[in-house]
Parts: C-alpha cells; sequence; structure tokens
C-alpha cells in the first residue's frame, strides 16, 4: 500500500478523526497511487495513522478506518450492516415508512458513498473514484446483509463520481433479484405514500432528508393555505393536505417533477384542494398576492456547491427570504431552508435576519431545523451537517 507522509504538527485532525486529508498537509507521497487507490497515511515520524482513497484534489484521502482493514473480506459488510443497525436504532425501516438513506458518507464512516433504501431497492451512488471502483464489493455486501429482502442495487454514480477519472460512468443494475423489472415503485413515509423513480429522478429519485421536516409541515397544515415552492415531487405538499390545508399550490420549474406531483396527490386521494404550476418559483413568489399564503415552505436547490460561489449564493438566499416573508399573511408560517454544505447554520441564520429587516416586519423564529437522523453527522466531521432549516413565525 503507498505511504502518505504528512508534514509535521498535520496529524492533529486525524487523531482527532477527522476524515479528510488535505494535500496541504502531504510532505511526502511513498509511491505512485492511482486515483482511488487505498494508501496508507503516517505522520512526519513514520507511524501509521489511517487508510483511506486517495484522490487528486484539496480532499487528497478519504479516510476509511483507522484501524480496521479496508482490504479485508469483511470490510464491507461490516460496515454496512453498522450502518443498518443504527437506522434500526431510530426505528427504521417500520410498519409506516419504508424508504430511508442506509449509508451517508463519512456519518457512517464510508465517505463518498451515499445508499439509499426503497423498500428494498438499494440505489447508491459514489462521490468519489474509489467508492466507484468498489461498488461491485459494495453490491455483494448489500447481497450479504439484505439477503431475500434485497430487490436490485442501482449504481447511479453517472452525476457524483469524478468525470474526469476516465471512468465507465453508466447507470445501471448491479443486482435485480429474479423477476424484477421496475424503475419506479411507491413507498411510504410516515404513511404518505410517493413514488420514487431512481432512473430519472433527481438524486436517487426522492429527497429523503426532510422527511421529519415534512411532518412537522403536517402538524402545522390545519387551516391554512400553503405555497411550496421547488416542491419537487410534492413531499411537503402531500404531508400539507393530509394535515388538513384548506389548500395548496405547488411550484416546480421541472415539468417531469410536476407531473409526478400530480401523481402523488392521486395517489394519496386528495382531489380538489390542490393546484399545480409548472414555472419559475421565484417569479412565482413574485408575482403571487400578499397575504393569500399563511404557510410557506422555501426549500431550494444548493445556491452555493463550492465557496467559490457563497457571495453570490447569500445574495440569492437573502433576495428570496426577504420576498417570502414580505408576501406572507399576518400570522403566517415560513419553513425556509438551506442545503449548501458551505453555507453553515450560522451564516443562514444572519442572511435571514437580514431578509428579515430589509422587510420590516416582526419575525420570530419557532424552530431550528435539520436533516434526518438516518442521515447522521459523524461527530469529528462537522462539514456533514449540510441542511439547515428555520420555522419563521410573521407578524
Amino acid at each position: 500500500m503507498v505511504r502518505i507522509i504528512l508534514k509535521k504538527g498535520r496529524d492533529e485532525s486525524l487523531r482527532r478523526f477527522h476524515p479528510w486529508v488535505f494535500s496541504g498537509a502531504i510532505a511526502q507521497i511513498q509511491g505512485s497511487p492511482a486515483e482511488g487507490d487505498l494508501v496508507a497515511v503516517h505522520d512526519c515520524e513514520g507511524r501509521y495513522l489511517a487508510c483511506g482513497h486517495y484522490q487528486i484534489g484539496s480532499i487528497a484521502v478519504r479516510i476509511l478506518s483507522f484501524d480496521g482493514d479496508p482490504e479485508s473480506p469483511e470490510f464491507w459488510s461490516e460496515s454496512i450492516a453498522a450502518a443498518f443497525a443504527a437506522r434500526q436504532a431510530i426505528g427504521l425501516p417500520s410498519a409506516e415508512t419504508n424508504c430511508f438513506r442506509l449509508v451517508h458518507g463519512e456519518g457512517d464512516g464510508l465517505p463518498g458513498l451515499i445508499i439509499d433504501w426503497y423498500d428494498g431497492v438499494c440505489v447508491m451512488q459514489a462521490h468519489s473514484v474509489g467508492m466507484f471502483r468498489a461498488k461491485a464489493r459494495i453490491c455483494e455486501a448489500l447481497k450479504e446483509v439484505f439477503g431475500d429482502s434485497l430487490k436490485a442495487v442501482y449504481d447511479k454514480s453517472s452525476g457524483t463520481a469524478p468525470f474526469k477519472a476516465g471512468l465507465d460512468l453508466v447507470d445501471g443494475y448491479l443486482y435485480k433479484a429474479p423477476g424484477f423489472e421496475l424503475g419506479e415503485t411507491a413507498v411510504s413515509e410516515n404513511g404518505c405514500q410517493f413514488l420514487v423513480n431512481w432512473v430519472e429522478g433527481q438524486k436517487t429519485g426522492f429527497f429523503l432528508d426532510q422527511r421529519d421536516n415534512r411532518a412537522l409541515v403536517g402538524r402545522y397544515a390545519a387551516g391554512r393555505s400553503v405555497l411550496n415552492l421547488f416542491c419537487y415531487t410534492g413531499g411537503f405538499s402531500i404531508y400539507a393536505l393530509r394535515g388538513g390545508a384548506l389548500s395548496v399550490d405547488s411550484v416546480d420549474s421541472s415539468a417531469r417533477a410536476m407531473a409526478m406531483v400530480d401523481r402523488n396527490v392521486a395517489l394519496n386521494g386528495f382531489t380538489g384542494k390542490h393546484h399545480s404550476f409548472c414555472t419559475d418559483a421565484i417569479d412565482f413568489l413574485g408575482a403571487a398576492e400578499e397575504g393569500k399564503y399563511d404557510l410557506m415552505i422555501v426549500d431550494p436547490p444548493a445556491f452555493a456547491k463550492h465557496r467559490g460561489v457563497l457571495k453570490n449564493a447569500l445574495r440569492a438566499y437573502q433576495r428570496l427570504n426577504a420576498a417570502a416573508i414580505s408576501k406572507v399573511a399576518e400570522g403566517g408560517l415560513i419553513f425556509t431552508f438551506s442545503c449548501s454544505q458551505v453555507v453553515d447554520k450560522i451564516a443562514f441564520a444572519e442572511l435571514v435576519f437580514s431578509a428579515a429587516a430589509q422587510t420590516g416586519r416582526r419575525v420570530r423564529i419557532i424552530d431550528r431545523l435539520c436533516q434526518g437522523g438516518d442521515h447522521p453527522v459523524n461527530i469529528y466531521h462537522p462539514e456533514g451537517e449540510y441542511l439547515k432549516g428555520l420555522l419563521l413565525y410573521v407578524d
């Protein structure tokens, strides 16, 4: 195994179990690793610290183990079994919920790997070359852990694995149980039904990280007129309708997503109270009548995927939130979110403060929101807390 030697004093983060080694911390590479190779990391005096996947970029090594052997036959099955045990500890799956995130990268000690479970179908995304090259072993581990309950394993890494690495980035099934032919299925989340298409949908087909926040919307929706901006396939809308909303307007610029919204509304038996609008969400909000809605969900896509665009992203978030705060009815609620990892929760709260001040309205924070427990944050890797939100009450 190629040895990575760190500069003096640059081993402290690894001794605190942070799972990344930055390129600037490396003093010497003893060997010629290809991207995705397993490498051993040592301090400046040659003492072993950890091993992980080598990659080209500012994050040079993603740590897989501080004390084990990722090349052992048991590594992948034991890691996935441990991740599943953590989900079982928080009640997943259950009689009402058969979809959840099974593996969440650094949060489960497997940096660069995402696996979502949809009623027996595992959809995986590799965010690193090392994980992409390990996909066959990961598939075998899933079969070992779940046995006959595993219906299929679908690799959807074409949009996430590094495209410059010369990989064969073609999505497809790594495994299908006999007779399995679907690319879409209906899943249950807290008793709500959703159609998930992992082949054509965004990410793995559904945004599982908002499960708890969707349930919270359902608690507050009774008797309210609801606007769901950037609705994707209508997750928040279905919960609001089930919670007793007077009406729900769902807005997204994707025609494919809006078609799925209508199918999900029908699947759950809600008719008459829901309206779909396939248009730009920001334009729709700008043209909306003031006071028409007394509950809004503002859940945009990531405006900042790297720090180079952070300043512009913060301004965009601020304008969006100012528009929502200015338009919501008196006594209204706003669920506002950012999924941009480079926008931390302090920066997000500050931009929402600035947006509120811009409107001159009285705004109170009712709750602070985050990703669900099946998207765990490694305590040694606080960067994993990517989803942040606020529940606002506006006078």
